[in-house]
Order: structure tokens, then sequence, then C-alpha cells
């Protein structure tokens, strides 16, 4: 079986090599990995391609063994639960504010900006939060009750695990799951619209 080592790697690369390993090797392969956020995305890119994974500590970091079948691996199954495909509505959030202004004001109007979304007809199917984005979605924002209410109604929010990592908050995410930026890639490809604030 094969064996790739993807240890000290940021995110998207250790889920590209084991996407192109697998391809190669559909029957599984075995993969050397960092602790967190490459551990993570690299499980949830495998299990939902049809993969069984065994984790085992290996020195500082983590083998995971995939295991399965072609067939199950290239089924229609979804890319990552972080990647609904079919032309979703994406709100794609790469700041903490709206608008090029003073920031406080930019702050102000992208709190008045998510909780008017509560009050509209059509609301987007995912929002995605990166770079400074990801710091509405993490305790004590002001923002999470109005994305709390808008994940209650249907909205997927995914966060970029290496934002939030940059920022020392990945522990400290209160709304959504966190996600990577091969996902997010796969999500802005196959979206019916994408609108970036």
């Amino acid at each position: 079986m094969q064996t790739i080592d993807c240890r000290g790697q940021a995110c998207p690369a250790p889920v590209i090599a084991t996407k192109k390993a697998l391809e190669a090797s559909p029957e599984g392969i075995c993969v050397l990995l960092d602790d967190g956020a490459p551990r993570e995305n690299v499980t949830r890119f495998a299990r939902n391609r049809g993969y069984q994974v065994a984790e085992a500590v290996d020195g500082d970091g983590w083998s995971l063994l995939l295991t399965g079948s072609a067939t199950i691996a290239t089924s229609a199954a979804p890319l990552s639960t972080a990647v609904p495909t079919g032309g979703n509505r994406i709100l794609l959030v790469t700041s903490d504010r709206l608008g090029d202004g003073p920031e406080e004001l930019g702050r102000l109007l992208m709190k008045n900006f998510l909780a008017t979304l509560l009050e509209t007809e059509q609301q987007p199917d995912q929002i995605l939060f990166l770079n400074t984005g990801v710091l509405l979605a993490v305790q004590g924002a002001e923002t999470v009750e109005a994305l709390q209410r808008l994940e209650e109604r249907g909205a997927e929010l995914f966060s970029c695990g290496v934002c939030l990592d940059f920022f020392q908050q990945k522990e400290r995410l209160a709304v959504g799951t966190v996600t990577n930026m091969f996902s997010t890639a796969e999500c802005l490809l196959n979206a019916a619209s994408v609108i970036k604030l």
C-alpha cells in the first residue's frame, strides 16, 4: 500500500495530495499527517469519498489508513460535508467589516447586514468565512446570535481552518464548522451564485 507523507504541509496541500494518491491507488493509501486541521480535513475528505479511516498516533503526528473500494470512493457522494454541490447560493465573507470606511462603521454595517438577512425572503444556502471574516463566528462576536439563527433556518456556515489557526480562534468557534481551502474552492466552483462581502 502506498504511503504519502504530508507532515509539515499547510492547507490545502494534504487534501490535494491525498486526492491525487487515491486517484492513483483507489483501493487505499496510508497518509502521514500533522495533528489538527490537516488530520481533520483529510479524514473528512476520505470519509465523504466512501473510505474507511483508521487513525493511529505516529510520533508527533498521525498515520491515517484509508481503505475502501474504487466504486464507493468514486460514487456521487459529496466531496466533503463542507462542500455540498448542486448550485447553492453562497455568501463569501472575507472580512469582519463591511465596506472600506472606518473600522467601527464597517463592523456595525456587517452586524446589521447579517441581522437583516433574517428578515429577507431569500437567504444564502451557505456562508463561507475567510480571513478576518472568521472572527464573526467566534465566541464573543456580536454576530454569533444572528449566525446561529441563520444556521437554524438551514444555512450552512463554514469557517476557514487556516484562518482560525492564524488568529488562534479555532477553539472559540461558536457557530458553524471548520473547513479547508480545497473544500472552499470546490464549493465556490459548484455554486449557482456567489456574493462576496
